[in-house]
């Protein structure tokens, strides 16, 4: 690259000289304003940022891709939304903040700053104009407008429950936020198990929605999808009721496999089950109460683990079997949960593997109930592990001879007709913990009075104000807002009496859960968006971000999108149709970039040395965009030598004398080479865009690029092409000038500039590749005998059958190969290859 104290060569690759004059001039022209009446819209989106420090290599990769996609629809004549904002809230602002003893918002601001610039160095295509942060009150007064409909609508409740807790944190983390047992911000800490009062969002009443148009998202990945079907977890069965044989109260149990009720030798309660005291015997309390204490020290990860021992212990309590009135003792045991289902099992040892186990070790009753078709008979001393097979029942009453699984609605009804059982439906899901008692977030908009009880601040009183510079906000256990008296007292909006304000504030997965929304309307000060904007823009017609959020925020906004449909907010039920995911920026060795390990690459680092495009054009290069990426310098270096190379050859045609914009190859003139080098070049633009409509798999359209500056090259220096050969230099010019503009905008901008053509290269249209152009005059045709490669053939892509076996069998080494044998058979695929059986 140039000495920047050297006079500049003008026609010298340095993209200092050009890319910051094509950024002002995009600005200055509004070339990436979004129009305000759309007739071909298209939703660009990739997830928004939180404002950590400076962008990193992850963030350069996601907007990078996000945003070729963006400048292609828009070269294919669409009218595009592409904007961004600021993920600012949460406990990384806040942490930070005390670190450096200094307010949240100070520290967040900065951040916005700092990142903003690099990413307008970046010439990403956003409009800026749109640009929203979850942190200002311009945003959070919608935050807590959805709040307050989701309350309206009986969605948002207020209940004291088992919650996790992040004993770092200081605060609550929603099931999703769960990894492993622990903490998701830190995955060494176990999170720990708390009784509070806290808000929740009934996202349960969206299970059977959110789980069955899991089937509309066609163009969502499948493992996201898998994932989320999963998390949901809908399962069929029945509730059954048992009674205590002791008092008398209902046990109720939830099973998927009621028809095999008649071989229930026990019944096990999860350790946190409200019976679990009522039952235990003064005999068995001391064990019970050891054993309780030890499983609430596990993660669920750990007690649900499929492979490690089962164990419990025995209540002294009985339970009666419903229909047999058999005594069925109970007992307590870690594997099984008191979040799923009603917190309680029949344990049927015979037909499930974990109650197998488990009687086995604890010399419990197995019972056979049922009975395979056309296999010998089981017996219970047999079993090396559970049945759980199917069959017919034996040994259940009334239901005797039952096919199973496919009569298990004959079973239910038998239940539901002695008043001891009833179909339902259970989920994994559970309802959205979204209270957090943490000062950096958006304050919750309810009002505690003693004599209205909990209301809701009137919607013409938002937003309730976070307020400045709190002097403490560390975490304590309850939230720093509590102590901050002008905000946390307050009138109550009903009665007007004293009342304070609730001091939790929401989990930042709120705010992402609309923000694709306030997008569409960022400045409208009355309502989150207009209706007629969510009409011309929504669905989000592609967003991009990593797979980590596939069971959190890809959950919650879905959710979120299904209440505003009901509401009538919005048009659509399901807020994205195509979802993609970016693999992972590693360092050379394969390890996560981090400053703590002294591996972190700065991006800004890489434009101050060789600009924007080249780092991007290497970033997409290295690897599929779904994968993750091995960064490395050697890497870098050979973009820089490709694109030195492609610019030294079409700046030289530009400048030389016979360059004109008009002029076109005639087909039957040109040589050999300059034919597939034209070739070459159109399949340059097939292959951009297939990539850029399919796979997103850049690198291989920037392999072709680089195969297609060789084929230039090899027809040879400008000054050597033939005034016959010329014009594919100029086609070559129009057309992947404009293939390479989304990979790499500043580039693409100044060669088109220099090409003398009008306007932006953004501004032009995609162009089409010529059929006749990318037909090859020769195909290479693989020669086998009895399968093994002997000959290649250059023969026409079109030769017929008895053409191709003709040629074969006049090629001189053929028959040299053959030694004046005729072959017993000859297999030829046209176009493909022919085989000689000898």
């Amino acid at each position: 690259m140039a000495d920047p104290t050297e006079t500049p060569d003008p026609d010298r690759f340095d993209p200092r000289t050009f890319e910051p004059r094509w950024r002002k001039q995009w600005l200055d022209q509004e070339l990436d304003r979004t129009p305000d009446d759309p007739a071909d819209k298209y939703y660009m989106l990739e997830m928004f940022a939180y404002p950590s420090g400076d962008i990193h290599m992850g963030h350069f990769r996601n907007y990078s891709i996000g945003d070729v996609v963006a400048r292609y629809q828009k070269m294919q004549g669409k009218d595009v939304l592409h904007p961004f904002g600021w993920d600012a809230f949460g406990l990384p602002a806040e942490n930070a903040a005390i670190k450096h003893g200094i307010q949240p918002g100070e520290w967040t601001f900065a951040n916005i700053e700092k990142s903003r610039g690099s990413l307008q160095q970046m010439g990403i295509s956003y409009d800026w104009d749109r640009e929203v942060m979850t942190c200002r009150e311009d945003f959070y007064k919608f935050t807590q407008w959805m709040f307050l409909l989701l309350y309206e609508r009986g969605l948002a409740y207020r209940a004291n429950a088992e919650v996790n807790w992040c004993p770092i944190d200081q605060t609550v983390l929603a099931n999703e936020h769960v990894v492993g047992g622990c903490c998701w911000r830190h995955p060494d800490t176990p999170v720990e198990k708390r009784n509070l009062e806290q808000w929740f969002f009934r996202i349960t009443d969206y299970a059977d929605r959110l789980l069955d148009n899991l089937d509309q998202l066609t163009e969502w990945p499948d493992g996201t999808v898998k994932q989320q079907r999963a998390w949901i977890g809908r399962s069929e069965g029945a509730e059954i009721d048992f009674t205590l044989a002791e008092g008398g109260d209902t046990l109720t149990v939830f099973t998927t496999r009621p028809d095999t009720l008649w071989g229930a030798t026990f019944v096990v309660l999860a350790p946190e089950h409200p019976l679990t005291e009522v039952v235990t015997t003064e005999a068995c309390r001391d064990a019970v109460e050891d054993y309780v204490a030890q499983a609430r020290a596990k993660t669920e990860i750990e007690r649900t683990d499929a492979t490690r021992d089962k164990d419990g212990v025995f209540t002294g309590g009985f339970a009666i079997h419903p229909t047999t009135g058999e005594r069925v003792p109970i007992w307590i045991a870690d594997y099984v949960l008191a979040g799923y289902g009603t917190g309680s099992i029949m344990a049927v040892p015979a037909h499930d593997q974990r109650d197998f186990e488990f009687a086995r070790k604890y010399e419990l009753p197995i019972r056979i109930v049922v009975q395979p078709d056309g296999e010998a008979e089981l017996r219970s001393e047999d079993l090396g592990e559970a049945a759980a097979g199917s069959g017919r029942l034996v040994g259940s009453g009334a239901v005797d001879g039952t096919v199973v699984p496919e009569g298990i609605g004959s079973v239910i009804s038998h239940l539901e007709a002695l008043g001891v059982g009833r179909g339902k439906t259970q989920y994994r899901l559970r309802d959205w913990l979204i209270s957090r008692q943490r000062y950096w977030g958006c304050p919750i908009p309810m009002i505690h009075c003693a004599a209205c009880g909990v209301v809701p601040v009137p919607r013409e009183q938002l937003p309730v104000l976070l307020p400045d510079n709190v002097e403490n906000f560390v975490p304590t256990g309850r939230s720093p807002l509590e102590d901050v008296a002008e905000f946390f007292h307050t009138e109550c909006p009903q009665c007007g009496g004293a009342a304070h304000r609730d001091a939790d504030t929401m989990d930042t997965f709120v705010d992402s859960s609309w923000y694709h929304l306030r997008y569409l309307d960022p400045h409208n000060h009355e309502q989150p968006f207009d209706k007629e904007e969510a009409r011309k823009w929504l669905p989000v017609d592609y967003y991009i971000g990593g797979d980590e959020h596939a069971t959190g925020h890809l959950l919650y906004f879905r959710f979120f999108t299904q209440v505003l449909f009901d509401a009538g907010w919005v048009p659509v039920e399901e807020p994205v149709v195509r979802l993609f995911h970016h693999g992972m920026v590693m360092d050379e060795h394969g390890d996560v970039m981090s400053k703590s390990k002294g591996n972190a690459i700065a991006p800004a680092d890489l434009f101050a040395r060789d600009g924007v495009d080249v780092p991007r054009l290497a970033m997409l290069f290295f690897a599929p965009s779904a994968d993750e990426i091995l960064w490395n310098e050697k890497g870098i270096d050979g973009v820089r030598r490709f694109v030195q190379r492609f610019w030294d050859l079409l700046v030289a045609a530009i400048a030389d004398p016979r360059y004109q914009r008009d002029i076109s190859p005639d087909p039957t003139k040109l040589s050999s080479e300059a034919r597939e080098a034209r070739r070459i070049a159109h399949w340059v633009l097939e292959r951009t865009t297939q990539s850029l409509e399919g796979d997103l798999n850049f690198n291989t359209a920037i392999a072709a690029f680089m195969e297609l500056t060789n084929a230039l090259r090899k027809v040879g220096t400008v000054d050597q092409w033939s005034d016959d050969d010329f014009p594919v230099l100029v086609e070559t010019i129009d057309l992947d000038v404009r293939a390479l503009a989304p990979l790499a905008p500043h580039i693409a901008e100044e060669l088109w500039h220099r090409s003398g053509a009008p306007g932006s290269v953004f501004q032009a249209p995609w162009p089409t590749p010529d059929p006749d152009a990318l037909r090859r005059d020769t195909v290479e045709i693989p020669v086998q005998f009895n399968g093994k490669l002997r000959v290649r053939l250059q023969l026409p892509p079109d030769a017929s059958r008895e053409e191709m076996q003709a040629a074969a069998m006049a090629d001189a080494r053929v028959q040299e190969l053959l030694a004046g044998q005729e072959p017993k058979r000859v297999i030829v695929v046209p176009g493909r290859l022919i085989n000689l059986v000898v």
